[in-house]
């Protein structure tokens, strides 16, 4: 990274920061992991995948991913409801990102 990304602007207009608002959070690197793992995945089976999630928690979880357009969602008019999730093309550009921070922590695991 380059010194003027940081010395020529405030922080918070940076590249990093604009990342960084995006996949902060608890659970939002699980569900877009899990989501690269398997595709398409329903509410309840993310709800398996990730164990310590709440309900309320990974509804908030996925609307604000789907705010910033890295997840899709599918619902099917059908009774009872059925709701799909995936990533996005947007979503799948930034899994390089956080396959090299998973890199970097097993590197530097202590």
């Amino acid at each position: 990274m380059s010194a003027d990304c940081i010395v020529n602007s405030a922080l918070e207009d940076t590249g990093f920061s604009y990342t960084l608002s995006l996949i902060q959070g608890k659970y939002k690197m699980s569900v877009l992991y899990t989501l690269t793992e398997f595709k398409v995945v329903r509410f309840n089976e993310l709800r398996r995948y990730i164990k310590t999630i709440s309900f309320k928690t990974l509804s908030s979880t996925l609307k604000e991913l789907e705010a910033d357009q890295l997840i899709h969602r599918e619902e099917y008019p059908q009774i009872p409801p059925k709701v799909e999730y995936s990533l996005t093309k947007r979503g799948e550009t930034l899994i390089p990102v956080l396959d090299a921070m998973c890199t970097w922590g097993e590197q530097n695991r202590i």
